[in-house]
């Protein structure tokens, strides 16, 4: 996954998450990319600062863009799970059924191999990993 820093013709700043930079690419040039505050489809990638690890940080101490993406994906992972159904290990078996027209479509989750989730990739089957559980790993 990349994020990038994108910004609307309006100035509009926000991210987007992509499978990797052609996603971002295909996903430009169809017109697929939209501003969140206007809804502007002149969308483009905005400057962005390297995020570079410093080594004389006092252990404990976050710096506030990691603590501000932590929050962002613990956010996302909270929605998905409050508005999404969860399938367990069945989560290819079901995307493919939701993608092909055999069951009712909705929003799932659930897990996967990392050859599964390529598999659907490349079948053009709507996926993204889940950020992980930040609060349990610790």
């Amino acid at each position: 996954m990349i994020v990038y820093s994108l910004r609307c013709k309006n100035g509009h700043e926000f991210e987007g998450w992509f499978r990797d930079s052609a996603s971002f690419d295909l996903q430009s040039e169809e017109g697929k990319l939209s501003c969140p505050t206007c809804n502007s489809r002149r969308v483009e990638k905005a400057i962005m600062a390297p995020a570079v690890a410093a080594s004389d940080r006092k252990p404990g101490l976050i710096n506030p863009e990691t603590h501000k993406m932590r929050q962002f994906m613990t956010g996302l992972r909270k929605y998905v799970q409050e508005n999404a159904e969860y399938v367990g290990p069945k989560f290819a078996e079901e995307a493919r059924k939701i993608h092909y027209g055999e069951t009712v479509d909705r929003h799932i989750y659930g897990e996967t191999t990392l050859e599964e989730a390529r598999e659907l990739a490349e079948e053009g089957v709507d996926v993204a990993p889940l950020p992980p559980d930040l609060d349990s790993a610790n």
